[in-house]
């Protein structure tokens, strides 16, 4: 009986419990609540007022200014290298500020200030976007809109007449969205010269400050006037146009400005290897600054001669032949004394290399006279802001007259019908000047300059700059073919001594190509 009652009550269970699902999901499908309502989905341009103030303070600048862009990876890879850069930070910050402390205390009669504690505390700032500014020069401006909500910890213990006393700052909230500028951009590492940051709205500050253990904030009106305090001077400080200056490199030796002028009169050269089939040689002497793109100077050619004599002045330095080398030296400018003439006799050599065992052959010798004339501080160009500054003209330009100076950029959206490997030539008054080519580039870069020396000023010439595809394969029916030109009249830049400009090439569909012309004067 026992065990008959116990089956039948497993039974009546299964049984009720089938049911009782049966009867709910029934209950549940035919009988839902009529408080329950579909949620209303509508752009934000319907949505209203209150709404919208609800909302848009917690979207990123990059889903309300279609021209920032997203900044995901940054804010990644902040994340993952924050407690990293956060002791880096912190250390760099007393490293900083301990002699700043010690020179400072000794007048307020402070016998130490130290950091009990700092850290930055564990969440990272993010960027809610970035924008970025495209100009035609030498710089570069972006404004990241930053946002960091911290946990810091950050205590100060203050000893003085016996006395101590520490103060804590916690919970740290920044809102700014600052402009960053690095310029000149210079082609030594990191780039750029300089970094100028402003700020383009009053930033939000928040903090806690507690001391001896008092909560400072919580006094009534005291949390507001700190607020504005720091918003003023920081404001004060920052606010654009006002910048907060960083000199990351030397400007003079990061574009390599001229420091001086260096005379060299190649007198003459004693015997000199053979390297004609007859036993005599052509020479002439090549010269050339070390790391100067600018074209090199040459003495006239000495026919069938083994101890020319030239007596030619130049203001380069001294490096000989490219054809058929006879021999090569250098002077290094140290070893010059300023102002003053020096005679030397220089030993021709194969090449450069100290170790080079062809060295030793005798080449023949070179005499020259040197004289380096270093600029006085108040004729150097002076370091400037301004990226439209133009340098004065180098000495022994003719007066009334200037030097037009034009500097190739860069072009964009070349192409060419059977290849696309772009140089440029520039002609001027019958001179012909030409970029080195680049390779199967729509976009190609140069950054060189040429320069005009010239007897007036240009106003009624006329400048033009084509550019030019060359292929060296055999075979083509159309080995060099244009890719459009410019004709620029000077008259504009004898009047405003600079442009930078990017000209439509004509005879090119999208063509465009960046030249700056200048023209420097000795006054």
């Amino acid at each position: 009986m026992g065990f008959v009652s116990s089956i039948l009550g497993l039974f009546g269970f299964g049984v009720g419990i089938s049911i009782g699902l049966l009867v709910g999901y029934f209950f549940f499908i035919y009988f839902e609540s009529s408080d329950v309502k579909d949620p209303d989905i509508r752009p934000l341009a319907e949505q209203d007022s209150e709404s919208l103030q609800r909302l848009l303070p917690e979207l990123p600048l990059w889903v309300k200014n279609p021209d920032f862009d997203r900044v995901d990876w940054l804010n990644k890879f902040i994340e993952y290298m924050w407690p990293y850069l956060d002791k880096a930070i912190c250390k760099t910050v007393k490293d900083t500020a301990a002699p700043i402390i010690a020179e400072q205390i000794p007048k307020y009669k402070i016998d130490a200030i130290e950091f009990k504690t700092l850290t930055l505390g564990s969440l990272p700032p993010t960027f809610q976007g970035i924008k970025v500014y495209s100009t035609d020069e030498k710089e570069l401006i972006m404004e990241p809109c930053l946002k960091w909500a911290a946990n810091p910890n950050v205590t100060v213990a203050v000893k003085a007449f016996g006395l101590k006393a520490t103060a804590q700052v916690v919970d740290l909230q920044v809102f700014a969205l600052p402009r960053i500028t690095m310029k000149p951009l210079v082609p030594s590492f990191p780039c750029f010269a300089n970094i100028f940051v402003s700020l383009m709205e009053k930033p939000h500050v928040d903090f806690g400050l507690k001391l001896l253990g008092a909560d400072l904030m919580s006094i009534p009106g005291l949390y507001r006037f700190v607020q504005e305090l720091i918003k003023e001077q920081v404001a004060n400080m920052y606010l654009w146009p006002r910048t907060l200056d960083v000199q990351i490199l030397d400007i003079a030796n990061a574009m390599k400005r001229p420091v001086g002028i260096l005379t060299v009169k190649v007198l003459r050269a004693m015997k000199l290897k053979k390297k004609d089939l007859l036993g005599a040689s052509d020479p002439y002497v090549k010269l050339r600054l070390t790391e100067d793109k600018l074209p090199s100077k040459k003495t006239t050619v000495k026919h069938k001669n083994l101890n020319p004599e030239w007596n030619e002045e130049f203001n380069l330095v001294v490096r000989v032949g490219k054809h058929d080398k006879m021999g090569m030296n250098v002077v290094p400018l140290k070893e010059l004394p300023p102002d003053e003439p020096k005679t030397m006799t220089l030993d021709l050599l194969k090449s450069l290399d100290p170790n080079d065992s062809q060295n030793d052959k005798g080449r023949g010798q070179l005499e020259v006279e040197l004289t380096y004339k270093p600029f006085k501080e108040e004729d150097m160009v002076k370091e400037s802001d301004d990226l439209g500054t133009v340098e004065k003209a180098p000495e022994g330009t003719p007066p009334g007259g200037g030097l037009l100076v034009v500097i190739v950029h860069e072009a964009q959206d070349l192409e060419g019908k059977h290849h696309t490997n772009p140089f440029v030539r520039i002609l001027f008054r019958g001179e012909e000047r030409k970029t080195k080519p680049i390779k199967k580039s729509r976009d190609p870069r140069w950054q060189e300059e040429f320069q005009f020396m010239q007897e007036e000023p240009p106003i009624n010439d006329k400048l033009h700059v084509e550019v030019i595809s060359t292929s060296k394969r055999i075979g083509l029916l159309h080995p060099k073919e244009s890719l459009g030109y410019i004709v620029v009249n000077l008259a504009d830049v004898v009047t405003n001594k600079r442009i930078n400009e990017k000209y439509h090439l004509i005879d090119s569909k999208n063509g465009q190509i960046q030249i700056e012309l200048q023209w420097r004067t000795s006054s």
